[in-house]
């Protein structure tokens, strides 16, 4: 059985159970409370204290480590016999962190949620991760800093299920080139059920929530026409289709990240590389500058298997150091013109792209994950993670620039 542990403030609860009609009476009750208990002198500061008291708390203590330097894990890996190996790697290199599958590229759960849970009837969860809490428990032991992922939009499962949330072509459910449908970011429900995950996992002890595809499905703005779907509460705005999508992905991290305030948890956002580069991806939706606003880090993919000419670049994969070295300078420029900008973490790579074809490609190890975390720290950034989609990382690596 779960246990819920709440902190909350008599004058919090006061607050928020007076009409509000009465505000003008319920301010002057408020303040006298809060002057005469704890010396405030104004609504607001009563306010911002009690939210900060009335907080959840897992039982779990993890110290931010000096900058992340963390590595992807799959369901499977932290629930298997690989999870000891990346417990020795975090052990025996400058490696402290996992981000760590909870809700996977299909829509599943890799843990079972209990029979109390909301999430409990939906029928999605799997047995990866036997006991997410005894997990989370060794990597506390170790200080190992854990991250949740949650893949937001692109879930076959709720699109499958429900139809309705995802985008039809004719009479079934639109499917990418690799058979994935996505699920609709226009609908509220869809934004809801990703962020009760999130929540759960919170609960769990995770020290953050690190949601990715928050977009809409790659080259949308060229079917979109093509397919049957809603558009929720912006159905009724006079924004053209690309801002409308810019604002439903937007507005979705901005929510996201309001409800999980009560967690104590950070919020980060996977982006594409080249979403920084740009004024907006118009066809998915993601602006770079307006998703960075709203989280405590931001995440760029930028594996240089991923581009194509870019940066003046002809074989970008070739040159991972200058491939990073280009990124971080456009990055850091999008990035300097807000007024409080957030972590930057980005993804760099640790597999060999062989798909790339003889000559576009190179093999990857502890030199080319040198090179991209050098060149990143020259720029100035000191927060990176690692993919690599079997957890195999190359041996040898010093993650210290």
């Amino acid at each position: 059985m779960t246990v819920r542990k709440y902190i909350g403030t008599s004058a919090l609860v006061a607050a928020l159970l007076m009409p509000t009609s009465g505000y003008a009476a319920k301010e002057v009750i408020v303040k006298d409370f809060t002057e005469r208990t704890y010396g405030f002198t104004t609504v607001e500061e009563e306010m911002i204290t009690a939210s900060a008291l009335f907080r959840f708390d897992s039982g779990m203590n993890f110290t931010y480590p000096d900058a992340i330097r963390g590595v992807y894990v799959t369901g499977h890996s932290a629930g298997g016999a690989r999870f000891k190996e990346l417990l020795k790697l975090m052990d025996s290199t400058e490696l402290n962190a996992m981000v760590i599958d909870i809700k996977d590229d299909f829509g599943d759960l890799t843990y079972v949620p209990a029979d109390d849970s909301p999430l409990k009837p939906l029928n999605i969860g799997n047995p990866y991760i036997k006991d997410p809490k005894a997990m989370l428990k060794v990597l506390e032991e170790k200080q190992v800093y854990p991250i949740a992922r949650v893949v937001v939009f692109k879930d076959s499962n709720l699109a499958n299920a429900k139809p309705e949330l995802s985008f039809v072509g004719g009479s079934t459910v639109w499917k990418n080139g690799r058979g994935e449908s996505f699920v609709n970011p226009f609908m509220k429900e869809v934004w809801d059920h990703n962020v009760a995950i999130a929540i759960e996992a919170a609960k769990m002890g995770f020290q953050e929530v690190q949601f990715d595809y928050v977009r809409f499905p790659e080259g949308f703005e060229t079917r979109s026409d093509s397919l049957k779907y809603g558009k929720g509460d912006y159905a009724t705005s006079k924004d053209d289709d690309v801002q409308l999508r810019v604002h439903a992905v937007t507005d979705f991290v901005a929510y996201a990240r309001e409800k999980l305030k009560p967690y104590d948890v950070k919020v980060s956002v996977d982006i594409f590389g080249y979403a920084a580069t740009l004024p907006e991806a118009p066809g998915i939706g993601q602006n770079f500058g307006k998703i960075s606003e709203n989280v405590d880090v931001i995440s760029s993919m930028i594996y240089p298997s991923h581009w194509t000419s870019y940066f003046g670049i002809a074989k970008p994969d070739l040159e991972p150091y200058r491939l990073v070295q280009e990124y971080a300078k456009a990055e850091n420029a999008t990035l300097g013109k807000l007024e409080s900008p957030p972590i930057s973490r980005p993804w760099l790579q640790d597999f060999t792209a062989s798909y790339l074809g003889a000559g576009n490609y190179k093999k990857y190890g502890a030199a080319e994950v040198e090179a991209q975390i050098r060149a990143l720290s020259e720029a100035g950034i000191k927060e990176y993670l690692l993919w690599n989609a079997g957890n195999r990382y190359s041996p040898g690596v010093d993650y210290t620039p």
